[in-house]
């Protein structure tokens, strides 16, 4: 799957580093990213890669470089990017829709990943 951001963003694509790690986590990523309005505790991925919680997130950070919630709100903020760029969805809806919940939620999470708000960046790159 080829995700290019839209305008003069740089074109960086959480899924595809994922995916070029062709690492021991590539299913969970994948089903991950199809997913994302579903639960993705850390309780449900290391179920979902067959380990305990405890080994999960230590042989994840070890493999990524990264947490597993860390990886999952990128993913969702991603989401949300395409969602906003490309269709007139209420946020509301894109919030949902992405996992996060709550358009509070969806703000954190744009504000923490990109420093920016979802309403400034539809503004910005909304086609």
């Amino acid at each position: 799957m080829f995700l290019k951001r839209p305008g003069g963003q740089a074109q960086f694509s959480r899924m595809l580093a994922l995916q070029m790690d062709g690492g021991k986590f590539d299913t969970l990523h994948s089903w991950m990213a199809t997913n994302l309005a579903s639960d993705l505790t850390l309780p449900r991925l290391a179920e979902q890669a067959g380990m305990s919680e405890r080994s999960f997130s230590r042989h994840y950070v070890r493999a990524t470089g990264r947490t597993p919630s860390r990886t999952v709100e990128e993913l969702r903020v991603e989401a949300a990017c395409r969602l906003l760029a490309e269709t007139a969805l209420p946020i509301k809806r894109i919030a949902e829709r992405c996992g996060f919940g709550s358009e509070e939620t969806l703000r954190r999470g744009f504000l923490r990943c990109l420093s920016t708000t979802p309403g400034d960046y539809r503004n910005r790159f909304g086609g």
